[in-house]
């Protein structure tokens, strides 16, 4: 029980700061691609994948940092549920250019962030 508010604060901080991004992407980039999503998805991937080597490799920390870090703030912060419905938004209005883009991007480009996370947890 004691770990349900370190883990909400994270939550709202998430929250907020995809709230933030997502506006700022649409407002720099234009709303006809979902750049803000994608974004965060991807520094979403690169924080849980640098974070959790990080923590278990490099430098032992209490696992409540890692509910904290990963649950908390990268559980509000990325936007799996909003990629998939833009996604199925592009399949439905026949724009398949747009939908393959963001199929593409978010599934390399995220996985490539996880990956450099862990690789960038594992120099340091």
């Amino acid at each position: 029980m004691k770990d349900f508010l370190p883990i909400s604060l994270a939550a709202i901080a998430g929250a907020n700061l995809r709230y933030l991004l997502s506006r700022l992407a649409a407002k720099e980039f234009g709303p006809v691609f979902p750049y803000g999503t994608l974004f965060i998805n991807i520094v979403g991937s690169f924080i849980v994948g640098f974070f959790v080597i990080w923590t278990t490799e490099r430098a032992l920390v209490d696992p409540r940092w890692r509910l904290l870090v990963v649950i908390g703030f990268c559980g509000s912060f990325t936007t799996f549920s909003s990629y998939a419905f833009e996604t199925m938004a592009y399949f439905e209005q026949g724009q398949w250019g747009l939908m393959f883009a963001n199929i593409l991007g978010n599934n390399l480009l995220c996985l490539g962030g996880a990956l450099a996370g862990m690789a960038l947890a594992r120099v340091l």
